[in-house]
């Protein structure tokens, strides 16, 4: 796509549009033709889903202001950015197109939390891989996934999007992960640069408050929350994001002792690091700058590569470089980064997307990986007098009874952007289509949401049960309670379900609870009232086959705790790790 620039350019045209030499060399060929604002516009990123892109990104891309987009995902879309780009730029370099590719696209997964209870790398690779497929097929290039924060606090929002508290299963999860997204080789077909976040203590906010400040000790910085990012170096991630949160009292994003000493200088990462959505000019509110034009000057000099969504780099950085206050050599340093990663995907002999080429979205293998991920996350954590599995064959009727027993979104879980709620197959649809007119299902909702204080319902919930075999109430949160920006003071069940659990008790039937929630909840009130509880998460579009398989023994409960659950939320932070101390406990 450089051939239009061939007339203008001088030696180094070969090397560029030569595949033979290695992606770095490639980059610092075309580095050289550069000018100062062509690379400051590599490392700003600018959002495109709003109105027409191509309107009014257009004169930015002609311009060489622009080197990635974020949140486009038409396809048709993608290809003009791209088209433009390549083709009415002096350079011709292709767009980084950025997405939120968390836990599937149109095909959703359990949510990264319970992928982690099925302790299988090879599985949640399997998903990550079908993730990228999709993603791609939308004309998407580069994922801001996994997100390897070490977890503890099960009142922080985002521990759904996390593997929990355990460092090593963290580590190997963000490995199986890049893996995924990246395939053996990033410029084949449905490869996607995968992005390790957030750099650096981010699951360590005080009081599990979300953005809150962290403070962490140099030893456990070390041995627990950097670990699962080396390991994601290790394995070959293409960036990293920063934390929107502070450590020790430097806001991550104009931190140069994560950022350069040990990311760059102890660990060789050679990919760029990219902000979170607008931290750069964050760390103003931080109380670290004065304005935008000193946040851009933080940033940079602490080895922020690329700006997303703010205009603190593309309004400052040109004058800070001619100032002397930002060196050029670390300019290049930044867009060199970029540019490796784009040769490295192969855009620029494809910056072009044939969704044609890809597998259709919710092919029979996403479905089946979407089941087995599902299948394999749910925990069993209660079992008394073997009440499960149920045995079909003896059932007359079941009582099916809670706001999630067939809420196809809810089931979805956080960031789920693009996932398609058609996909989604409820716990009630897939006993119906199991029993058919064999067994009848008596179905009461007996809550609206998740949080509903009316109990109207809960007499006919009692009817359900009293007059069925068996009650199996779908409780939980939807799923708003969790992820970004939605931490909990109080982690027990919301609403009225406690009250719904013990008015069903007094039904006298065997009583099973599955709950489905972004997070670790504590149970003590309603664990004496139930006979089993299974626990499954947020499991993704196919969690209603895989639940009611694993109720009725066609499948055995496999999944383990990735994260330790309080009895009360006092108790926080309580983790399996914790150090002994120095009198008996």
């Amino acid at each position: 796509m450089l051939l239009q620039a061939c007339r203008i350019m001088s030696i180094s045209v070969a090397t560029m549009l030569d595949r033979n030499y290695d992606a770095t060399s490639r980059a610092e060929a075309l580095l050289g033709e550069m000018s100062l604002a062509e690379k400051i516009g590599q490392m700003c990123q600018l959002e495109a889903g709003h109105g027409r892109a191509p309107d009014y990104l257009g004169e930015g891309l002609r311009a060489g202001q622009v080197g990635s987009v974020i949140n486009v995902v038409d396809v048709d879309v993608v290809n003009e950015l791209q088209r433009i780009a390549v083709e009415e730029s002096r350079l011709g370099i292709p767009l980084l197109v950025g997405r939120d590719v968390i836990h599937g696209f149109k095909t959703v997964m359990p949510i990264p939390l319970g992928q982690a209870a099925t302790w299988n790398a090879e599985l949640a690779e399997e998903g990550a891989r079908v993730a990228a497929m999709e993603a791609a097929k939308s004309g998407i290039n580069w994922t801001f996934a996994p997100m390897v924060d070490i977890s503890r606090d099960a009142r922080w929002g985002r521990i759904a999007e996390s593997f929990g508290e355990c460092v090593l299963l963290t580590s190997e999860l963000g490995k199986a992960a890049v893996r995924g997204f990246q395939g053996d080789n990033l410029a084949e077909p449905g490869s996607i640069a995968a992005c390790a976040k957030h750099f650096a203590g981010y699951g360590a906010v005080e009081s599990g408050r979300d953005y809150a400040t962290t403070n962490i000790p140099d030893s456990k910085l070390r041995n627990v929350y950097f670990r699962p990012f080396n390991a994601c170096v290790d394995a070959g991630v293409s960036t990293l994001m920063t934390s929107f949160s502070d450590l020790n009292g430097v806001p991550a994003s104009g931190n140069r002792y994560i950022l350069k000493d040990v990311l760059r200088d102890e660990w060789g990462f050679e990919g760029f690091v990219v902000s979170d959505w607008d931290s750069v000019r964050q760390l103003q509110i931080h109380g670290l700058t004065e304005n935008d034009r000193e946040s851009a000057y933080e940033a940079a000099n602490a080895g922020v590569d690329m700006e997303m969504a703010g205009d603190a780099y593309s309004n400052h950085l040109l004058s800070l470089v001619e100032e002397g206050r930002v060196n050029a050599e670390d300019i290049d340093a930044a867009v060199l980064n970029i540019l490796r990663v784009k040769f490295e995907l192969g855009l620029f002999e494809s910056p072009y997307t044939d969704p044609a080429s890809l597998p259709d979205y919710a092919s029979e293998r996403a479905l089946q990986v979407a089941h087995d991920l599902a299948l394999q996350s749910v925990v069993l954590l209660k079992n008394d007098h073997s009440v499960l599995p149920l045995a079909s064959e003896q059932l007359t009727s079941v009582a099916v009874i809670g706001p999630l027993a067939d809420a196809r979104y809810e089931q979805l879980g956080t960031w789920i952007f693009d996932g398609d709620e058609e996909l989604s197959i409820t716990p009630l649809q897939a006993m119906r289509d199991l029993f058919a007119d064999d067994v009848e299902i008596r179905y009461v909702r007996a809550m609206e949401n998740s949080r509903s204080r009316e109990n109207e319902e809960f007499d006919g919930a009692v009817d359900a049960a009293a007059n069925s075999d068996v009650a199996v109430l779908f409780l939980g949160e939807e799923s708003i309670l969790s992820g970004e920006a939605h931490s909990r003071a109080d982690i027990s069940l919301p609403g009225d379900q406690a009250e719904l659990v013990r008015r069903v008790r007094k039904a006298g039937k065997p009583v099973v609870a599955v709950i489905l929630a972004g997070r670790p909840l504590t149970l003590s009130n309603i664990v004496e009232e139930v006979d089993a509880i299974l626990y499954a998460w947020h499991p993704g579009a196919m969690g209603g086959p895989a639940i009611t398989d694993l109720l009725f023994g066609l499948e055995s409960p496999s999944g383990k705790l990735p994260a330790t659950f309080p009895r009360v939320v006092g108790q926080i932070p309580i983790y399996y790790s914790q150090k002994n101390g120095g009198k008996p406990p």
